[in-house]
């Protein structure tokens, strides 16, 4: 791999321990590493990018994703539903994917995630409806060249045993729990530096029994992997594990193994002070998704006292069929302005909204190799330029990224590899899987 030496950008966000923003400074990528960080590097025979004008930070780090739902944004009868209603309605549309859907879907999402900023993403894929199985989110993961930590999800409660889901979307859960071996060991790579790290993630305390949920917990601490569920979304979430647990969602996690360093939890918007505490006090993370919160009515999370109380905390797109985007840097500013709506204007600066959206994200899922610029991080860099009209007028660049924009790259780099060049993905034929798109979710419609 040749090296790639990034030039004179404007400001270097490092996220190192003393926040360092460094002026007119330079990066040097070598092998996939940070090999240098600071003013007038030189590098003969490297691949030079310019980076005039622009602001150099940490890839974005998406803690929470579902990526087959690109093929169903905006559907009717879903736009203006709550979190169970909304489910209903789309569940019926998902039974009829395969593995094709699957996989067109997750190029969609992944291709506007690089976009945004984005270098390394979890997924949550908790429906395999004919055929269908989680290595074909990890393929399309491969050929866009995103950092991607999949999850096998599961369904086991259908609608016939008092669950929301169809039955044809349940799955016995015996087969749930070979997959999750089967997949583990096929694709998760616990080195640092790994491209592929596989979790286990039953979708949520409402749609699996808490036998699989126990069950899943002993797996993952036996095959070394990390945990992932939803989590205290909105009221009927909390009413519901109230009615049928007789205690909050935390507890419910705690009880059966889901607390800890090795979990992370998506939502959390209904945490209670008992459960933050709880969640501070055994190290376990939290993916917060502002703009899908909002989408759904579920509420705000409580992210400054998360943040007060010691909880890790990461950003998250959620899925597309509930945000409706996958931008991460609107995440940021929407988590910032939600923060300050709850508790005021200072609750939330711009600079820890983007540290949230990079090194938070990172320590979320695992990783100390990556979410700081510095020798010997992993080479996941986002280049955004401020010469555009979004920034026009800026006086601070660095917060301008959160405030205004811009919200698009010019280059992204994953692994030393660049997979947006000016703007473009440059690792797939985009236009081409758009119109695959575009077929896909007509057929869907009907």
């Amino acid at each position: 791999m040749v090296d790639l030496l990034i030039r004179n950008a404007d400001v270097v966000v490092t996220m190192n321990a003393t926040r360092d923003e460094l002026a007119g400074a330079d990066v040097l990528v070598r092998g996939g590493e940070i090999h240098a960080v600071g003013p007038g590097l030189k590098a003969p025979g490297a691949e030079v990018i310019d980076a005039r004008g622009c602001v150099v930070t940490p890839g974005l780090v998406n803690t929470h994703h579902h990526l087959y739902q690109t093929l169903t944004r905006a559907v009717p009868g879903s736009q203006d539903a709550l979190l169970f209603g909304w489910l209903r309605t789309l569940y019926p549309i998902w039974a009829r994917f395969g593995p094709e859907e699957i996989y067109v879907s997750a190029q969609v999402g992944l291709a506007e995630l690089a976009l945004s900023g984005c270098t390394m993403t979890a997924d949550h894929l908790y429906l395999y409806p004919n055929g269908a199985r989680l290595d074909d989110t990890i393929a399309a993961a491969r050929e866009v060249g995103l950092r991607f930590h999949p999850t096998r999800g599961a369904m086991s409660i259908g609608e016939s045993a008092g669950g929301l889901p169809p039955d044809s979307l349940a799955e016995p859960e015996p087969a749930i729990l070979e997959d999750m071996i089967r997949v583990v060991d096929s694709f998760h790579d616990p080195s640092p530096g790994a491209m592929v790290r596989v979790g286990l993630a039953p979708c949520s305390p409402f749609s699996v029994s808490r036998a699989l949920m126990r069950d899943s917990a002993l797996l993952a601490r036996d095959k070394g992997v990390m945990l992932h569920t939803h989590l205290a979304e909105n009221d009927e979430d909390v009413a519901y594990s109230l009615a049928q647990f007789g205690c909050l969602p935390g507890q419910y996690a705690e009880d059966l193994g889901w607390t800890g360093a090795d979990v992370w939890h998506a939502h959390c918007v209904k945490l209670k002070s008992s459960e933050i505490e709880l969640f501070a006090r055994s190290g376990t993370g939290v993916s917060h998704c502002p703009c899908s919160n909002c989408r759904l009515g579920s509420g705000i999370a409580p992210v400054r006292a998360m943040r007060d109380a010691g909880v890790k905390v990461g950003f998250g797109v959620d899925g597309s069929a509930s945000n409706d985007a996958g931008n991460l840097l609107c995440e940021a500013r929407m988590a910032m302005l939600l923060q300050r709506v709850a508790g005021g204007a200072d609750a939330m600066s711009a600079r820890e909204a983007l540290e949230i959206a990079t090194r938070g994200g990172a320590r979320v899922l695992g990783r100390e190799d990556v979410g700081v610029i510095k020798p010997g991080k992993r080479a996941d860099l986002a280049i955004w330029d401020l010469r555009g009209v979004e920034a026009a007028g800026a006086w601070d660049p660095v917060a301008a990224l959160v405030f205004c924009g811009p919200t698009r790259v010019r280059h992204l780099v994953v692994e030393g590899r660049q997979l947006v060049r000016d703007g473009q993905v440059v690792t797939l034929d985009l236009p081409m899987v758009l119109e695959q798109q575009r077929r896909l979710a007509a057929r869907l419609a009907g």
